[in-house]
């Protein structure tokens, strides 16, 4: 039971990661109709904001320690973090520490503008060419994006920690009654569960309750409809497209501590973030999210050792073949509409 236990936590917080990825790729279709390959590059991206303030707050100035000497007796040279000389050397040491957290801030006006370019520069024209063109034009865009971050920031990954107050785990085996370490799990993968559930539930309220949101999704049920009533839809669904890459985003940023960022990370996750989505069903939010979820938790499951020795190299397929099975059974996935991408 702890093993199962411990497989469902790393599920969950797999499944996150899919969830919010899948959650901004649903947006961005369901509004515009675009089949936005350079999703993945989105969440690099975020990582990479993460990456960049910490760089940014160790820039530091080099000063003369009189109390320590090197090797010829000369006074040491001393690196000083500028927000340690300008804030104290205790609340600077804390702005570095919570680098990742504050870097959601950061990375939030970012990622918007960077939606707002991609949709404004290149997306828009490709709203009415097939699916087939817009996947390619956002796979090469998507190629683009990380090498041109592989130039800046290299091919190795970039250790990114957490805060030092989530660096350790917490005994879950205690808490629900079974023996001490049965079950250890990070502190910061919990904080990334929780984050998750929180973006997904502002998202979710965003479209429900406010006349923004409305809009927008009687824009996702009937676009002309909505343009006839004086309403420039497509100046929301612009702004939809920028929230979605902010969404990505953060996900990415808050995701740093548990894979260092690398180049290739964005590409990683997208093909995984795509079945994720066609598996929820097409244009479904819900589905997105549920879809998330579920198959972060049947990869966990197929990752342990007893599985895999069984059935050797089940967890590289097994979402693969579970999302031939579901749409094998239901053509339009968990929560898909008729008509969408059936034409």
């Amino acid at each position: 039971m702890d093993q199962i236990l411990l497989q469902i936590l790393n599920g969950l917080d797999k499944g996150s990661a899919y969830a919010l990825i899948a959650l901004g790729l649903t947006l961005i279709f369901g509004t515009l109709g675009v089949v936005n390959f350079a999703h993945g590059a989105l969440f690099m991206i975020g990582a990479f904001c993460a990456v960049t303030l910490q760089k940014i707050l160790n820039i530091s100035s080099i000063v003369l320690d009189p109390t320590k000497t090197d090797f010829l007796g000369n006074p040491a040279k001393v690196k000083t973090p500028y927000v340690e000389t300008w804030f104290g050397p205790e609340m600077g040491a804390s702005i570095i520490d919570w680098s990742v957290p504050l870097a959601v801030l950061f990375a939030i006006p970012i990622m918007i503008a960077v939606g707002f370019i991609m949709e404004r520069g290149l997306i828009k024209h490709f709203y009415k060419r097939p699916h087939a063109d817009q996947i390619l034009v956002t796979f090469g865009l998507a190629i683009v994006l990380q090498e041109v971050v592989k130039q800046f920031y290299g091919a190795n990954p970039i250790p990114t920690g957490a805060p030092e107050s989530f660096r350790g785990s917490y005994d879950f085996g205690v808490m629900l009654g079974f023996k001490a370490n049965a079950i250890i799990y990070p502190y910061w993968r919990i904080i990334y569960f929780a984050f998750s559930l929180g973006i997904i539930g502002a998202v979710f309220a965003f479209l429900r309750f406010t006349t923004f949101g409305m809009v927008v999704r009687a824009g996702m049920a009937d676009r002309e409809t909505v343009g006839l009533l004086g309403i420039n839809i497509d100046k929301r669904f612009t702004i939809m497209f920028g929230i979605a890459a902010a969404v990505a985003g953060v996900a990415g940023v808050m995701y740093a501590p548990i894979n260092s960022p690398n180049y290739h990370m964005g590409m990683d996750f997208l093909v995984l973030s795509f079945v994720v989505v066609v598996v929820g069903g097409m244009g479904s939010l819900p589905g997105a999210v549920l879809a998330g979820f579920l198959l972060g938790i049947l990869e966990s499951f197929a990752s342990m050792n007893e599985i895999k020795q069984f059935l050797p190299g089940i967890d590289q397929i097994i979402i693969y073949l579970t999302a031939i099975a579901i749409l094998l059974l239901r053509p339009r996935g968990l929560m898909g509409k008729r008509g969408v991408m059936e034409e």
